[in-house]
């Protein structure tokens, strides 16, 4: 299956640059990637966990990875409940590793149910397309990481990460 990694692939069925960057002998731009600084992963959660109280949603788990999955950064709220940390790292594990909000992922699971139930059976229960994740991007369009949030619905998480990333002054593409 084809990534995404531009803003415009907003269905995350189209090849996008790093994706054939590695089918071309000619390095491009979008493999030069660095990761969200602790510093910005510790603002996003912030300012997620802020919108989370301002909207009144129930207490979440917020997760912030590099392009690579790993954990930045990582908070679970009092009184969220034990499960939520693992459902945000496996939203936020499945936009990065595929290159596109969890909604998008949610939405081509929908089209094919056998390919993602193998898919989350192959990354070991890491993988959830369930609306609640959202990439962060470069300036120039590359996956820095992404951020996933549990809690509330699958819309009130993807918000909180939305503004989490608004508040560390970077990017997302829209969900």
């Amino acid at each position: 299956m084809p990534i995404c990694s531009r803003r415009s692939d907003l269905s995350c069925n189209k090849p996008g640059r790093i994706f054939s960057a590695f089918l071309s002998s000619t390095p491009t731009k979008n493999l030069i990637m660095s990761s969200p600084t602790l510093k910005q992963a510790n603002a996003i959660i912030e300012g997620a966990l802020a919108h989370r109280q301002d909207a009144k949603i129930k207490p979440l788990a917020v997760v912030v990875l590099d392009a690579s999955g790993n954990v930045v950064a990582a908070q679970r709220e009092d009184n969220a409940s034990m499960f939520r940390m693992d459902i945000a790292l496996g939203k936020a594990w499945g936009a990065a590793a595929m290159g596109c909000s969890s909604r998008a992922l949610g939405n081509r699971a929908k089209d094919n149910p056998a390919f993602f139930t193998t898919l989350a059976a192959t990354a070991k229960g890491r993988f959830l397309p369930q609306t609640g994740a959202v990439l962060i991007v470069g300036d120039n369009g590359a996956i820095l990481g992404a951020v996933g949030a549990s809690g509330g619905t699958g819309e009130e998480d993807e918000a909180c990460c939305i503004k989490g990333i608004e508040a560390a002054d970077m990017q997302t593409q829209p969900a």
